[in-house]
C-alpha cells in the first residue's frame, strides 16, 4: 500500500517505477528479436554459400572436362604446349582428375622428344615441275567416294587433290571436306564406338563450317561418355551424374565394350550398394530403381534393395479383426437386454 499526500493510502502502484519497468521489458524484447533476426540472416546467408558453392563445383567440373577433351584434340594434331597448358590447368583446379596426370606426363615426354630432335641433313635433289594434271582425276574420286558415303576414301583423294592443286575449286572443296568429315566422325561415335576419333574428326569439320545439331549432340553425349567413363570404379556417384545425362540421350551410344544404358544401370547398382554400407537407404532405393528401369538387379543389388527398402519404407501395423469390437450401447451376454412390458404385475384377492 502507497501513501497518498493526504496520508491515506492508496492502491495504485508508483507510476516511475512502471514506467521503468515496461521501459526494460521493451528492450529486452527487441533485443530478442534483433538477436532472431541476426541469427536468420546468418542462417540464409550460409545456406546462399552453401549453393552458391555446389553450383561452382558443378561448373568447375564440366569446364576441366571440356578442357580435357581440348586437351585431347591438341594431342591428337601435335600441338603439345597447348595440351601443356590445359593439363596444367586442370590439375592446378582438380590434382585428382582421372587420366589428366597420365597425360601431362605424356605430352612432357613428346615436348621433350621434339626440342631434342635433329633432322637429318637432306640430299639435294633436282627440283621436279609439280604435276597438276591429276588433280580433276582426285577431284572425280572424291565425288564418287562420297556417293558411296566412303568418308575414309573421300578424305584421301581431297588430300591428294590439295597436294596436287591447293586452289582447285577452293569453295567447293572445302564443303566435301565438311561434309566428309562431319559424316566420318558421326559414323564412328554411333556405328563404331570410336569416341574419341569420333569427336577427333567433328572437331576438324568444324573449321569448315557450323555444325549441325546432331553432330554436335552426338559429339557432346561422346565427350559426357568418357567423362563418365573417366570415374568408373572411383567415384560412383560421379559416373551415374554423367552417364545419367547420356542415357537419357542417347542410350545406345557405346565404346564398343558397354551403351550408356548398361553402364548408367550398373553404376546405379554399385552406387546403390555404396549408398546402403552407409545407411541412407532410401537414397539406396532410388538408385536401384534406377537401374531397374534399364533391367534387372544383379544378386548383390537386389538382396540390398529388399533390406533397403523395408528400411525405407517400414509396414504399418494392421488391426486384428478376429475380435469384435463392442457397439457402444449394445447389450452384452452377461448383461441381456430386458424387454419391457406393460401388463402390471398380478395382485393377491384372495380373503385368507
Amino acid at each position: 500500500m502507497i501513501q497518498d499526500n493526504n496520508g491515506s493510502e492508496s492502491t495504485q502502484p508508483n507510476a516511475p517505477v512502471a514506467k521503468r519497468k515496461r521501459g526494460r521489458v521493451f528492450i529486452i524484447n527487441a533485443l530478442g528479436l534483433i538477436v532472431l533476426l541476426a541469427l536468420g540472416l546468418f542462417g540464409g546467408y550460409q545456406s546462399g554459400l552453401a549453393i552458391r558453392r555446389d553450383t561452382q563445383s558443378s561448373r568447375l567440373t564440366q569446364q576441366l572436362g571440356e578442357q580435357y577433351q581440348y586437351a585431347l584434340v591438341d594431342i591428337e594434331f601435335g600441338r603439345y604446349e597447348n595440351a601443356k597448358q590445359r593439363l596444367e590447368f586442370i590439375l592446378e583446379k582438380d590434382p585428382s582428375f582421372p587420366g589428366a596426370q597420365d597425360k601431362l606426363t605424356e605430352v612432357l615426354v613428346q615436348i621433350n622428344l621434339q626440342a631434342n630432335y635433329v633432322p637429318p641433313t637432306a640430299t639435294p635433289s633436282l627440283t621436279s615441275t609439280p604435276d597438276f594434271s591429276g588433280a580433276q582425276d582426285a577431284f572425280s574420286r572424291a565425288q564418287q567416294f562420297i556417293a558411296a558415303q566412303d568418308w575414309s576414301g573421300t578424305l584421301g583423294a581431297l588430300d591428294q587433290l590439295r597436294k596436287l592443286d591447293p586452289n582447285y575449286n577452293t569453295s567447293q572443296v572445302d564443303g566435301m571436306y565438311y561434309f566428309a568429315l562431319r559424316n566420318h566422325g558421326y559414323d564412328l561415335i554411333t556405328k563404331q564406338g570410336n569416341l574419341e576419333g569420333g569427336i577427333y574428326y567433328l572437331t576438324l569439320a568444324e573449321r569448315f563450317g557450323t555444325l549441325d545439331v546432331s553432330a554436335n549432340g552426338v559429339r557432346e553425349g561422346a565427350r559426357y561418355y568418357l567423362l563418365g567413363a573417366s570415374f568408373w570404379e572411383l567415384n560412383w556417384e560421379q559416373t551415374v551424374s554423367y552417364f545419367s545425362q547420356v542415357y537419357s540421350g542417347w542410350p545406345g551410344l557405346w565404346d564398343g565394350t558397354m551403351t550408356s544404358s548398361d553402364r548408367f544401370r550398373f553404376a546405379s547398382m554399385r552406387y546403390g550398394d555404396e549408398l546402403f554400407g552407409q545407411q541412407r537407404y532410401c537414397d539406396a532405393v532410388a538408385q536401384y530403381e534406377n537401374a531397374q528401369r534399364v533391367g534387372q538387379l544383379d544378386q548383390l543389388a537386389s538382396q540390398n534393395y529388399e533390406q533397403a527398402f523395408i528400411a525405407c519404407y517400414p509396414p504399418t501395423a494392421t488391426p486384428d479383426l478376429s475380435t469384435p469390437t463392442p457397439t457402444l450401447g449394445a447389450p452384452t451376454e452377461e448383461t441381456p437386454a430386458v424387454p419391457p412390458t406393460d401388463t402390471p404385475p398380478p395382485t393377491d384377492t384372495g380373503g385368507g
